[in-house]
């Protein structure tokens, strides 16, 4: 697939800089693929788009507080990290942006010198690994008291807000591990849920850690491009709960791009099994779903690899229709935006 297939103009307005309330008050494009139609609604009517045999598989990775904010102890500028991961010996992995080039044993004062880390050394690929001044000070707890959500450029130049901790955050989430929402569940309320398990419908939960590639975006055609990896894990009961409601007629609704990922690595095989572990599957036209009959998911970027999941799902043209219909209504785009709902 060329770059340019992926393409599509929208207007920056149209860039939901705020999340509405109620969560589930989002508007909801349905979008039937047998049919070729597409209808306006509203999230809150999900159960009703639904069968009480279908199940929804949901994504409850936590967004860890991962972007810290400091400055460089030796010369006053401004540096920024992004937390990737602990690595061995008790150093934490960032990328790291400051002017300048900092050296081995600079130190940064993190939100006006309250905690300070030590640059140990640079990785290959242009990473940092650093050190807490203070010796065993977990990185869960460091990020936790002094980390900011990393939302997207595109929200507010990345700045956040108090309020983004929680509603950048969906409400079943669970296991800390993600640097970006998976944004198609944040549409989800208690109540909805309520509603969801009432009309019969099975909830089942995956994980997976949603990672700084996602939104790397694909620069020539999708044969050159490099799939990020991801960890995720489908359990045993999970797998069973989907495999039952399949067997009866069931459709698998993946609420976001992330399930279907997990789902469509745990079934590879041809037969969905438990999973665990870094996938980098890479979904685009031609991909033959195994394990995925209906996808929720928000407005994507133009150029990534979401966007072509999506139309790997939807089919090219259908999908052009419905993001061209959910442009002339005037829909809210990406992270805190609108939703999509493919059958």
């Amino acid at each position: 697939m060329r770059v340019e297939q992926l393409d599509y103009d929208l207007p920056p307005e149209f860039i939901a800089q705020q999340p509405v309330e109620p969560r589930d008050a989002s508007r909801l494009l349905v979008v039937d693929r047998a049919t070729g139609t597409i209808a306006h609604r509203r999230f809150h009517e999900l159960p009703e788009l639904l069968s009480p045999r279908d199940c929804i598989v949901l994504n409850d990775t936590r967004v860890v507080p991962a972007r810290l904010l400091g400055r460089r102890a030796a010369t006053g500028g401004r540096w920024e990290g992004l937390f990737l991961r602990e690595a061995p010996g008790g150093l934490w992995e960032l990328m790291c942006q400051t002017r300048g080039s900092p050296r081995p044993g600079e130190t940064v004062e993190i939100n006006g010198d309250y905690a300070r880390i030590v640059l140990h050394e640079k990785t290959n690929d242009g990473h940092w690994l650093v050190r807490p001044e203070s010796p065993n000070t977990g990185a869960a707890a460091f990020l936790e008291r002094y980390g900011h959500i990393p939302l997207p450029p595109y929200v507010r130049g990345g700045q956040d807000a108090p309020d983004d901790r929680e509603r950048y955050q969906t409400v079943f989430a669970a296991r800390p591990g993600a640097v970006a929402a998976p944004t198609a569940g944040l549409h989800f309320t208690p109540k909805l849920l309520a509603a969801v398990e009432q009309a019969g419908i099975e909830i089942v939960r995956l994980t997976l850690h949603v990672g700084l590639g996602t939104f790397q975006p694909i620069r020539e055609s999708t044969d050159l491009h490099v799939m990020h990896a991801e960890h995720g894990e489908l359990s045993a009961t999970a797998a069973s709960l989907i495999q039952s409601r399949h067997a009866a007629g069931g459709r698998v609704v993946a609420v976001g791009t992330t399930c279907v990922r997990v789902l469509e690595t745990a079934a590879a095989g041809g037969e969905l099994r438990a999973w665990s572990g870094e996938t980098r599957i890479f979904i685009v036209p031609g991909f033959s779903f195994r394990a995925v009959d209906a996808l929720v998911t928000n407005f994507h970027l133009p150029r990534s690899t979401l966007l072509a999941l999506v139309y790997a799902f939807a089919g090219e043209d259908l999908c052009r229709a419905a993001y061209a219909a959910a442009i002339a209504d005037r829909y809210r785009f990406y992270s805190y935006g609108d939703a999509m709902l493919i059958l």
